[in-house]
């Protein structure tokens, strides 16, 4: 049986009853000034009551951030949100820690009225968000694991497989013109058989990092398989498309590795090109610039065939 002072009439029940929540509460005026700070709010930040009470979110004591690091406190506070829109609004952020680590947290936000509907601040309620956002990082990265090439760290098959779908879907809707590169480097089994895989390895790395940076942000590279790469090129003509592809082999030919021992090994590619077709399925597109690379092997390599 509650005593008379402890009934839920007394405002500092209903403090006893904040203070004993594992979720951190807090409630801001208008301003967001800050009065009041529970035990949760302390046990999850390192901060006490006396430390944050008159304090302003605007302090950036907390220093709130989004997933891309946006300083929520300055732009696009939940808080600022409620107490203008009179809505809801829930997000999962990162605060800091009294202590300097960054913890992840799930916030809810409501606006808090007076009898006459007025809204006076709004309240906050986070908690401790570290299982879920391990849970969410774990599964982002078997998602990027899925399509990532170990080797090279470029787009591994299935997910070039997946771009020259859609780069085929967009070209029969919007007719935005695309290219296709198919790139093998030159001499990869002599580099494996005379100098070992490790510098095979190396080999294949160092193309990649270097066709990343030959082609353009909008356009996509990836492993194929092997010693071959492919690259969708969009929005391209075939002057744009042998351009491409002659940096490329350039840039390669200017590219080398050391051994092991410490013998340098120049590298190069040859590079088929081809343009898109209206109807084309994309297999058939990676036949014909299948065929030009091997053009250009049987050419003398270290060159770029296209139609």
């Amino acid at each position: 049986m509650f005593h008379t002072d402890d009934t839920p009439s007394d405002p500092a029940f209903y403090k006893e009853l904040l203070d004993h929540m594992s979720d951190g509460v807090y409630f801001v005026d208008r301003d967001r000034c800050i009065h009041y700070w529970n035990q949760g709010a302390t046990r999850l930040s390192g901060y006490k009551a006396y430390e944050m009470l008159g304090r302003h979110c605007q302090d950036n004591i907390l220093c709130h951030v989004d997933a891309a690091g946006r300083r929520l406190c300055e732009e696009g506070c939940p808080l600022s949100a409620s107490i203008h829109d009179g809505g809801l609004h829930e997000a999962n952020v990162f605060l800091r820690h009294k202590q300097g680590r960054r913890l992840p947290v799930n916030v809810r936000v409501q606006p808090m009225r007076n009898s006459d509907g007025f809204i006076i601040g709004a309240i906050e309620i986070f908690s401790d968000d570290s299982a879920q956002h391990e849970v969410r990082r774990q599964k982002a990265a078997m998602e990027r694991l899925a399509f990532l090439d170990h080797l090279t760290h470029l787009p591994n098959r299935r997910y070039m497989e997946m771009s020259l779908h859609t780069a085929s879907s967009e070209f029969e809707v919007h007719k935005d013109p695309f290219g296709l590169l198919v790139v093998d480097l030159d001499k990869f089994k002599e580099i494996n058989d005379t100098f070992g895989h490790s510098s095979g390895d190396r080999a294949l790395q160092e193309v990649a990092h270097t066709l990343s940076g030959a082609l353009r942000p909008a356009d996509t590279v990836g492993r194929w398989g092997g010693d071959e790469f492919l690259a969708i090129v969009r929005n391209v003509d075939r002057i744009n498309l042998r351009m491409l592809a002659e940096r490329c082999i350039a840039l390669v030919r200017e590219t080398s590795i050391t051994t092991d021992n410490g013998r340098p090994i120049h590298l190069s590619i040859s590079v088929g090109a081809a343009l898109s077709h209206l109807g084309e399925k994309p297999t058939s597109l990676i036949h014909r610039a299948d065929e030009l690379m091997y053009q250009s092997k049987t050419n003398g390599r270290c060159r770029a065939t296209t139609e």
